[in-house]
Order: C-alpha cells, then structure tokens, then sequence
C-alpha cells in the first residue's frame, strides 16, 4: 500500500492504482475496526478487525449498492402443517424450516433482537378447514413490548376451505426482546389447519 501526498489541495491517495486492497485499521482498545478496497470485488468494505473482507459490516459496490451482511433479517417457514388447532386458546405457531437467518438471531419458533431498534415484522397465515360456527379467529404477532392482532369472524355462509392471514408491522424491540406468531380459533370444532407455505419473517431498519 503507498500513500501519496498530493500537493497543492491538502488531500492524501491510499494506493498506488495496482490491483492490491488497500484499508485503514482502527486499532481499539478492545475491538479494532477497518475500512478498505477491496479490489477483486471493486468494493468500499466497512468491517471488525484487522483483516479486510473477513467480518463485513457494511459493503457498497462499484453500482452504489450497499449491503449489509450481518444485519438482522429471517424468513421462517414450516414442512409441514399444524392440523387440527386446538380451539378457546392461542396456538402459536411452529416455525422449522429456515429460509434465511442472516444474524443468527431466530430460534425455537422465536425471533429475538440482538440490538434495540425498529423492526419490520411480517407474517402470512395461509389456514385451511375454517369452522364458520367459531365467534373469531384471531391472528397475532406478539412481542415483549406491545401484541399486534388481526381479527375476522369467519360466518362466510360455509366453512371456509382457505383463508390467509397476513400482517406487517414496524415493532419497538430493546435487545433481548422476543417476538412469535400465533392464532386463536376461539370456539367451534378443531378442524383448523397452518398449512406450509405460511411464513414468518423480518428485519431491522432502524
């Protein structure tokens, strides 16, 4: 790596124009941080430690997009349905089939917040079998700070074969919050079913 005073305007070139990476090490007390080209990928990385490209943080390529390789984002999804719901309570629903995790941060049917922040939140419910003599369904997202709730009453005239219940929301999450995804067929018969292709997902924006 050169470093090359360019004389008359006071500014420095990192790099001598050679297909080499070429960073800056912040070297902290307990964590160092880098910011580096990286010239095989023609991209400006933002990273922990010392070596560039290892732990990315935030990444923004030659077009200007920018991606962020560790921020928590997961999409949830089950192989195979939950049949016959209990009824008079909530049922929360089983999520075993990870479409992507990128922080790691989703476990035993939860999502739980590695940081404090705003977190869009989001699920679809495709439910099968519902019992129009039930007074409600109710479809919620609950988290530790609030409980987001979508409610119909199901009397279409017959027992409906499908029905989805889909919801977003924009969630206040302090580190360690948790939230999950559940339903309440509230009386009637227990014919009700979560049929696979129903998702849990999120991610942080904020």
């Amino acid at each position: 790596m050169a470093l090359t005073k360019v004389i008359g305007n006071g500014l420095g070139t990192l790099g001598d124009g050679t297909a080499n990476d070429t960073k800056i090490v912040f070297d902290g007390n307990a964590q160092d941080f880098h910011i580096g080209l990286d010239d095989s990928a023609d991209s400006l990385t933002i990273g922990l430690g010392s070596t560039l490209g290892t732990t990315s943080h935030m990444v923004i390529d030659s077009t200007g997009a920018i991606t962020k390789p560790l921020q928590p984002a997961f999409l949830v999804m089950k192989s195979g349905a939950q049949s016959d719901i209990a009824t008079g309570s909530g049922v929360n629903m089983t999520w075993d089939t990870e479409r992507f995790d990128q922080n790691g941060d989703f476990a035993s049917n939860t999502f739980t917040a590695p940081v404090t922040g705003k977190y869009l939140l989001a699920y679809n419910l495709y439910v099968n079998n519902l019992d129009s003599a039930s007074n409600y369904y109710e479809s919620y997202l609950w988290t530790s700070n609030r409980l987001y709730y979508t409610t119909i009453d199901p009397d279409f005239g017959q027992d409906n074969v499908y029905f989805s219940f889909v919801s977003s929301q924009v969630a206040d999450m302090d580190a360690g919050d948790t939230a999950y995804v559940g339903i309440n067929q509230q009386s009637g018969t227990s014919q009700t079913d979560i049929a696979t292709v129903s998702t849990f997902s999120g991610c942080l924006l904020a």
